[in-house]
């Protein structure tokens, strides 16, 4: 891939919450998955597991995770330290106001904000849903490598006009998965990933955004001023 393509397949990522209802041929998808186990991993150990569906296991999935959310069967969101730093707080509230601003959702408005929330769990209506599962017993450097993989899968879906969205609101519901799709008992929900062919007229699928400049990230130590 030429190095323009490969920029135009990061800045042109987006997570897709809206999809089109064209299926996605099972030999497309697996070509992506294929394409990002190239990705690294720690001494080889490539620690991912992914499970594929679509058809009748996705939507009975859907309905399982939709009913745990509901009836509250689900363990209190630990995505996040209870309070978080003031730099990352102030991120977090931006896209929220992004989010349900694009969605014409009032943020006091706790109902529409679970409906949409409920959306999640049927991976916004893609045709394809992935869950993501790494072996318990490993440390955090290994989610780091799926956390790699995972980036590769998605921009190796976007490469080839796939849109994918990210989503780690599945694992709260570790057990629920956990069940439905007969996890072995080592494996532990990593986070679940939407993908399709985006609705690109679906206003949250216009959301801009913002990304901080590299100066404000970076610290640069030994280059010389030009």
């Amino acid at each position: 891939m030429r190095p323009a393509e490969v920029h135009e397949a990061l800045l042109s990522r987006r997570s897709i919450r809206a999809y089109r209802p064209e299926p996605l041929p099972l030999p497309l998808v697996l070509e992506i998955l294929q394409a990002a186990s190239s990705a690294p991993s720690n001494s080889n150990t490539q620690p991912w597991r992914v499970h594929l569906l679509t058809g009748a296991p996705i939507q009975s999935l859907g309905s399982a995770l939709e009913e745990a959310f509901i009836r509250g069967k689900h363990p209190a969101s630990a995505h996040f330290p209870d309070t978080l730093p003031d730099e990352f707080a102030a991120r977090q509230s931006d896209f929220a106001g992004r989010y349900y601003g694009a969605l014409g959702i009032a943020r006091e408005d706790s109902a529409a904000r679970a409906r949409q929330t409920l959306k999640n769990f049927t991976f916004f209506g893609a045709p394809v849903g992935l869950i993501f599962t790494i072996d318990r017993r490993l440390h955090h450097h290994s989610w780091l490598d799926l956390g790699l993989f995972i980036q590769s899968v998605m921009l190796a879906a976007k490469a080839r006009g796939i849109d994918t969205c990210p989503q780690v609101s599945f694992s709260r519901f570790h057990e629920v998965i956990a069940a439905e799709l007969r996890l072995s008992a080592d494996e532990e929900t990593a986070c679940g990933m939407s993908m399709g062919y985006g609705d690109l007229c679906a206003a949250v699928n216009r959301m801009e955004m913002p990304r901080r400049r590299v100066d404000e990230f970076t610290r640069i130590v030994g280059y010389e001023p030009s």
